[in-house]
């Protein structure tokens, strides 16, 4: 495979163009100002906005601190879900640059997808823990015993200290936060 040089690299198209991009926004902008002024239905994202959004959104998913996840594919439609929900609020006249703004909100939707999904891990270890808990200190009978029971269920020591550390460590951390919450309260 042969090395891509930076001149080759810059005369390549980047994937979205701010400029075209930028008077994308701005025709948008004009026709949504003119339908609420004429009292009108608000006029459909364009096709080109849409798919700069859209390319956005995947592309940043790529990024090294996205693209593990297994809920990707969430994290897009969160993101290109943000971005039209706040599409009004860009203004020409302070930024030029729709390709910021756009990945800004994308970017925070992913952090807090991100943040959903590490809660409802917690919530399923939490439970997890419970319920092995409940089994090790249940009383039960010769006949209880079959594959309706947690009998069987054990994890490794590495998935049990995982586990453990997971939700210690989220438990800290919501603590943390709680506790800074508090002293800028008072």
């Amino acid at each position: 495979m042969a090395r891509v040089s930076r001149e080759e690299r810059r005369k390549r198209p980047y994937y979205v163009d701010n400029k075209k991009f930028f008077e994308a926004m701005c025709d948008f902008k004009k026709s949504v100002l003119a339908a609420v002024d004429a009292g009108e239905k608000r006029p459909v994202v364009p096709d080109y906005v849409a798919e700069c959004i859209m390319k956005i959104a995947t592309h940043l998913s790529y990024k090294p601190n996205f693209i593990n996840y297994t809920f990707r594919e969430e994290m897009i439609c969160d993101g290109i879900e943000n971005s039209l929900q706040y599409i009004d609020n860009f203004n020409p006249d302070k930024s030029k640059n729709p390709f910021a703004y756009f990945t800004q909100i994308i970017y925070y939707a992913f952090l807090r997808r991100i943040a959903k999904e590490k809660k409802h891990l917690y919530v399923k270890m939490k439970y997890s823990e419970h319920t092995n808990i409940l089994g090790d200190t249940a009383d039960t009978q010769a006949h209880d015993s079959g594959s309706n029971f947690n009998d069987d269920v054990k994890y490794s020591e590495w998935t049990e200290e995982y586990m453990k550390g997971f939700v210690r460590d989220f438990e800290e951390n919501k603590r943390r936060k709680v506790k800074k919450r508090r002293t800028i309260e008072e």
